[in-house]
Formats: C-alpha cells, sequence, structure tokens
C-alpha cells in the first residue's frame, strides 16, 4: 500500500519523464491550441491534458489564457500573424510553444522563418528541442523591453 504523498511522487515522476512536462504547465492552467490537424502528435495532447487537469480550449476560446500550444507547418500561412494573435489571448507571463515538424518531414518550417516571424512579433525563440516522433518544439518568450 502506498501513502499519498508517495502516489504522488510517483505521478510526478512519470509527468517529468514526458517531453510535455519540459512546456513547464501546471495543474489548473489554461491551455489554448491554435492550427489542430489531423497530423498532431496525440500522445503529446494528452500527456499536457493530463499535466493541466483538462482539456485543451480550441481557437475560438474567448478569455484570457495561462499558455498556448500552436501547431505550425510550412504552408500555414503567415507565422506572424498567429502569434500577433496569439499574443492578445495570454496572460502576462503566459507559455508559448510552437511546434512545428522535425527536419525532413513535410511542413518543416526553418528555424531561421520562426525567429523572424517571433521578432516581427515582439518575441523571441529560447530553446527548440524534439518533443514527439514528428514535432519539435520552440518556446517562445517576450522580447523584453529595454531601459
Amino acid at each position: 500500500m502506498t501513502s499519498d504523498g508517495e502516489e504522488r511522487r510517483s505521478k510526478v515522476g512519470k509527468q517529468a519523464e514526458s517531453p510535455a512536462a519540459r512546456f513547464g504547465f501546471t495543474t489548473g492552467q489554461v491551455v489554448q491550441e491554435f492550427g489542430w490537424g489531423d497530423d498532431v502528435d496525440d500522445a503529446l495532447r494528452a500527456d499536457i491534458e493530463a499535466l493541466v487537469g483538462g482539456e485543451l480550449v480550441d481557437e475560438d476560446y474567448d478569455d484570457v489564457t495561462d499558455g498556448v500550444i500552436a501547431w505550425w507547418r510550412d504552408d500555414d500561412g503567415d507565422l506572424t500573424d498567429l502569434l500577433v494573435d496569439v499574443l492578445t489571448v495570454l496572460d502576462d507571463g503566459g507559455l508559448i510553444w510552437l511546434l512545428t515538424p522535425k527536419p525532413g518531414r513535410d511542413g518543416h518550417v526553418a528555424h531561421d522563418e520562426i525567429q523572424e516571424a517571433a521578432t516581427t512579433a515582439g518575441l523571441h525563440a529560447t530553446s527548440t528541442f524534439a518533443v514527439a516522433p514528428d514535432w519539435s518544439a520552440t518556446k517562445l518568450a517576450n522580447r523584453g523591453r529595454g531601459r
């Protein structure tokens, strides 16, 4: 028999092993999803939902969110426009993760394109890592203001 504390530690340990845990989302946060399609990684989505304790909200959600995941492919349109839209729904300090197909996969987006769109939207790419078999995740953060 295990104690409640042991169960919690076990659950936290399993979540920490998950690529979704690297996103930094926590229980109770509202995470909005942009760019869903048949090609997204459903296991990753399920892991994020388990971390926050609820379903991801879709693009039509009309309240402030704590974080955003945006699936983006090379032929999806104007990335800068998407990032500007994302910023309008995001709470101060909210996390933005851009998910793009890995190099060599259909729809791959080059890092310089991500950085250019992010810069134009007032953001910058801070880290990128493989998050699923076909997807990479890039964290985008506010550029900050000079003093």
